[in-house]
This record gives C-alpha cells, structure tokens and sequence, in this order.
C-alpha cells in the first residue's frame, strides 16, 4: 500500500500530532534502555527543520484507563530532553489554546494517552478531541499500529496523515522481505509454541521457499514426524496441526528445516552436561535445549542460497549457554552474508533482538524491528489498522 511520508507534508508553520513509541523500561525513576526514544528523534527533528511543531502523543504501561502516577510520561521526560538535546514542554491536560501560545520551535509531550478508558476503545470523541490539537497527524509508532486506538487509528481519519521517519523505514524493510522479495526467501522461526505461531507458520509456508523452525516449536514437529523427544518442552496436542503444516508446505514447495541433530541434557541449567545426537534419537530422559551443528550447516548453506530472510525466535534455549550456540551460529553467518550484499535480512520480536545482541550482530543485519506484537501481526499477514489508517 502507498503511504505518504513526512517529504510529502508541508510542515511550515504547524502543529503534527505526532504518535511515537517512548515506552522504555525504567528503574527507580530512572530509563535504563534509551533505545525507543534514540529512534524518534530523526522524526521530532525533521519536523522542527521543516518549521513544524511536534506534539508528541504516546502511551507508558499498561493503567488500563486510569491515572497511575508511576506511569506518567512525566518520568520520561529528563531522558527525552536529553536524547533530544532541547528542553520539551510536558502538557498535562492538553488544549489546542495552551499549544498555540508554545512558540513554534518548541516540542510538547502530551500526558500518557492510555490514562482515558477511550483510547483503546478508539472513541471517536477523543479522536476528534486530538485531532483539534494539531494540524497534521504523523505516525511514527510501527509497534502500536496493531492497535487501533484512538491515537494510532482514529485520529489519522481526521487529519492530513503521513508515517515518519521509523514507521516508513520499517515498512520499507517490511515490503522488501514480504511484499516484494527478492528470491528465494527464507524465514528463521523460533520460540516455545506452534499455538502461538500459528496464524504466522500457516502464512509463511505460501510466502517463503524455505521455512527453519526451531527452539520448543520444533519438538512438536519432530514429535508429529514420530520421533522420540524425551522430557523436552512440546505442545503434544499440536501434533495433527505441525502435520497438517508440513502437509501445506509440501504441495505449495515450501521447504521446512527442522533439526537434522539435537544437544539434549537432563537438566536446564548454564553449563549442564550436554550431548549430541541424531534427531531421532532423544534420550527419553533428557531434553532438546538445541539444534546440533549438522542442523546449523544445513541452515547456513541454505543461507548462502537466499536473497531474503526474515527472523523470528530463537533456534534454542538461548539465554543459557551452551544452549545459545546454533541461534548465535546460524546469526553470525545471516550477518556475515548480509555484510557482504548477498543477503537482506530483517529480523524482529523481543527474543530475537534479545538473541542477535547475544551474537553480536545486531548491526550487520539490514532491519531489526523493535516492534513485537505489530513486527508479529505483519508476518502473519494482517492488517495493521494503524498502517491502514495511513493510506
């Protein structure tokens, strides 16, 4: 779909309502990860260079519509101003009178939008009521779009609207490893539970040539195949669903790699006694924890083959070694060949930024989304109301 930038916006002279995403850990009082708010500033910049106004609209936590001191944007703000290099003017209860006595350089930070019960209901009294405070509407918050709330959906029917800075360049990346991919296209999937992944396993399978699968998932598909797993993390009741998965992907020429080798250990622990064996050949009393390095050699060798990638989850229970080795392998050479021009790879979801840092690598891939349910929702093929809105 086509959306409008902020290069398609006359900025000159007024006031963008602009939706970001400033929901960062704190502890005691203070950020301890200043990531979100570093990658709004292109935005918030660009917008003052223009000679526009922006108001910043976000939420923090989750104070299910009401006020919650300990959740007032307020506590963002000292970060804010300092990433941003200017002082920014915090509104509590907002009026379009209160922010045109602001000179025009100034930045407003709009309290928590999640402190009013309408936000997540979308009331269209409250989106009128934001659409009142600006002239332009900006989106710049690619992590909230899977929500259609008041600030991410509503409002942009009511104003000129166009993405910013980050939420173009996410749906940039975006387009180019689904929309329109260069072939063949590879997808990494890891985590816990085909439950959970479902809606996005059953998409993949007709958007990639060749699908990994790893971390607990690919128990229950090696369990489906009828392979002996042990004691290892499986959703047991998802076997006729894994089979029904590799059934689709067989008639659409999906290729799904699934751990040729498995490290297996009796207990979950950093620097647990460990072993390697044929994928088929799980001790009953031990557990999968990863992929073995036959599994990795396969996986990388199709990497060399790709164009595309796209990453979700881990390979194994990588948060305690030596269980992170195949996720840290299989990232390293995704890196290696993206460095090199072979490869556009876009990876996104907690886990797997958490595991690319773990490998050192999370500035070699080409787009690392910090968006987790949206980064998610788009894999699987929905529409984001907040990137609808925009069109």
């Amino acid at each position: 779909m086509a959306w409008k930038t902020l290069d398609d916006m006359e900025l000159a002279g007024k006031r963008v309502l602009t939706r970001v995403d400033i929901n960062v850990p704190m502890e005691n009082g203070t950020v301890t990860d200043a990531t979100r708010i570093e990658r709004i500033l292109p935005t918030v910049k660009d917008i003052l260079a223009a000679g526009g106004t922006p108001i910043l609209l976000a939420h923090f936590g989750r104070p299910k519509g009401q006020f919650v001191p300990e959740m007032s944007l307020r506590l963002v703000l000292p970060a804010l101003e300092e990433k941003l290099g200017q002082s920014v003017t915090f509104i509590e209860r907002p009026s379009r009178d209160a922010i045109d006595a602001l000179p025009m350089d100034a930045v407003v930070l709009v309290e928590n939008t999640r402190f009013t019960s309408m936000e997540e209901a979308n009331d269209p009294q409250m989106a009128q009521f934001l659409a009142s405070l600006g002239d332009i509407y900006c989106n710049d918050a690619f992590s909230a779009a899977h929500r259609a709330h008041a600030s991410t959906e509503g409002v942009a029917k009511q104003l000129p609207a166009c993405a910013g800075r980050l939420m173009a360049a996410e749906l940039s990346a975006l387009e180019a490893a689904l929309g329109t991919p260069k072939r063949p296209v590879m997808a990494v999937v890891g985590g816990a539970k085909v439950s959970t992944k479902l809606d996005l396993l059953s998409n993949l399978v007709e958007k990639v040539d060749h699908l990994v699968i790893g971390g607990g998932m690919a128990n229950t598909f090696l369990a489906a195949q009828g392979f002996e797993i042990g004691t290892s993390l499986a959703e047991r009741e998802m076997l006729d669903t894994a089979r029904d998965i590799m059934v689709k992907a067989a008639q659409v020429e999906c290729q799904i790699i699934l751990p040729v080798d498995i490290i297996v250990a009796r207990e979950f622990k950093a620097g647990a006694d460990c072993e390697t064996h044929h994928a088929q050949n799980c001790p009953s009393d031990a557990m999968i924890l990863d992929a073995g390095p036959a599994t990795v050699k396969l996986i990388t060798d199709t990497l060399m083959g790709a164009e595309t990638l796209i990453w979700n989850g881990p390979l194994g229970a990588f948060e305690i070694p030596p269980f992170d080795t195949a996720t840290v392998s299989a990232a390293q050479s995704a890196a290696s060949l993206t460095k090199d021009g072979h490869l556009i790879s876009v990876a996104g979801g907690g886990d797997t930024v958490a595991a690319l840092n773990v490998a050192g690598v999370s500035d070699d891939f080409t787009y690392i989304s910090t968006a987790g349910g949206a980064f998610l929702e788009w894999m699987e093929g929905k529409t984001l109301p907040g990137v609808a809105a925009l069109g």
